[in-house]
């Protein structure tokens, strides 16, 4: 009797830091036969209006399917967007995932059944409906291994103390700053602040915090954990998240990964799907084309980060000063009220021969460019690791979440970085980038992270592996899940 095809149902939460790596998920798991259930919510699906045809008619073994996110229109452009549509999901997604797992579990014309549901962090709810319904279940978490240890001890740090913060003296009078953790396993010293940004909070039922707490610790509940990231790069803190948990999967750097694995005869389905929530201006790469190797700056602040009009001033007259090539990217809502309209009209004229300014742009592609030299980064994990895959020396400047941890060990565990002050100063930009680029030190470590890259996502190499253990765990009927 053959044996069936295996099916996974991927759930990514709904924003592009996971949107992006579940879909190269997907499409790593594809190539290798697995039928792929790629689901997004409708709003979604609508921005990418590309896509939006092809990805409704999917492709051979990659079919998308849509549930409701439950936001209203008029709360998408709230600053705290992304922490509103956290609690809208978690309360109103369950039901249609519910029905549409009820759905596929038993397959359909053309569709085998689902043996694996695969959310991504911050989606756990899809943990308990897979329990419910009696498939197994696995976690793609959206961050670094660091930083899912990391918040797997906020809880930990509220039962000592730490939190929530005593007043709000704490977030100016460096407290965060020198108060020194040093008991999370696997990890160096680190302080408070850069835990998390969830720690500053004089709430003890502070939404963000407690919604933190309980998603990264219902990620050990599923059968298995999948992580974008090597071995090398992490080892002491996987080893240490190994001893709690065993069932670890390390897949990246994805993109490394999509490139490196070339595909496995039954290939293709889902490579084209591009759901992509912001139209790329991929003209930006005929100009890198014209600039010298190494010379361009990139500066990128991700999906989510929202700047003050002084701030987008400050990094705007600091790329100036440096005297350098670059290519910015200002998202249309990067400033409350407009994106590169906001920009200083003398900082236009006077970079006018040496900048290229995009709403967004296919950044992977970009970073790989030889002409880029400087990445100026908000140390998101996908932009991160795609710099690190990439060889990239950093510049970064947190705003959220695990930003800070990721920093933290871009500038002084794995030496690609220069942090810039939370205050954004020009000055400072343009001392950084300068300095990051000329640095003998920092561009060696780059160098020495893009190899290591490589080498994992290689035949033989731990990532590699790691993917073909990976496809045979997603066709096991049972995976024990503690949900």
């Amino acid at each position: 009797m053959a044996t069936p095809q295996p099916h996974a149902m991927v759930v990514p939460y709904p924003g592009s830091g996971n949107i992006n790596p579940a879909l190269q998920l997907a499409r790593l798991l594809r190539r290798h036969g697995v039928f792929i259930t790629f689901v997004v919510t409708e709003h979604n699906l609508r921005r990418a209006e590309a896509a939006a045809e092809d990805a409704a008619r999917g492709r051979e073994g990659f079919w998308v399917e849509t549930i409701p996110d439950g936001l209203a229109d008029a709360d998408r452009d709230e600053q705290d967007y992304d922490l509103g549509l956290s609690k809208v999901t978690t309360h109103r997604c369950a039901a249609p995932l519910r029905e549409l797992v009820a759905r596929l579990r038993g397959g359909a014309p053309g569709v085998p059944p689902v043996t694996c549901v695969l959310p991504t962090s911050l989606m756990s709810f899809a943990l308990e409906v897979a329990r419910e319904l009696g498939v197994p279940s696995m976690v793609l978490w959206g961050g670094s291994a660091a930083a899912l240890m990391g918040h797997m001890r906020l809880r930990e740090l509220k039962e000592r103390g730490y939190l929530p913060l005593k007043d709000e003296s704490c977030l100016t009078n460096g407290y965060l700053e020198k108060t020194i953790i040093d008991w999370i396993p696997g990890m160096p010293p680190i302080s408070l602040g850069d835990v998390s940004s969830f720690v500053r909070t004089t709430d003890p039922d502070d939404f963000g915090l407690c919604f933190n707490i309980t998603e990264a610790n219902n990620c050990t509940k599923a059968g298995a954990l999948i992580i974008n990231t090597f071995d090398a790069l992490e080892a002491d803190v996987l080893a240490a998240l190994r001893a709690e948990y065993p069932r670890i999967y390390t897949v990246g750097q994805l993109g490394t990964m999509l490139r490196r694995g070339g595909h496995n005869g039954d290939a293709g389905g889902g490579d084209s799907i591009d759901l992509s929530l912001w139209k790329q201006d991929t003209e930006c790469l005929a100009w890198l084309d014209a600039q010298e190797p190494g010379s361009v700056v990139y500066a990128n602040f991700g999906s989510l980060t929202v700047l003050t009009a002084a701030q987008l001033a400050e990094f705007a007259w600091g790329l100036a000063a440096t005297g350098r090539p670059f290519l910015w990217v200002v998202r249309e809502d990067l400033v409350p009220g407009g994106g590169a309209a906001g920009l200083p009209p003398a900082f236009l004229a006077e970079t006018a021969a040496r900048r290229r300014v995009v709403a967004w742009c296919p950044q992977e592609r970009v970073l790989r460019h030889r002409a880029v030299g400087c990445f100026l980064t908000h140390c998101g994990w996908n932009s991160a690791c795609e710099g690190l895959a990439a060889g990239v020396p950093m510049v970064c400047w947190p705003v959220f979440a695990d930003q800070f941890t990721i920093c933290k060990y871009a500038c002084e565990v794995w030496g690609v970085g220069r942090r810039l002050d939370a205050e954004v100063r020009r000055e400072q930009v343009a001392e950084h980038v300068n300095g990051a680029m000329e640095s003998e030190e920092v561009r060696r470590s780059a160098a020495r992270w893009k190899a290591e890259a490589e080498a994992a996502a290689g035949r033989g190499g731990s990532s590699h592996e790691n993917l073909l253990s990976l496809v045979t765990a997603v066709g096991v009927s049972s995976l024990d899940s503690e949900v």
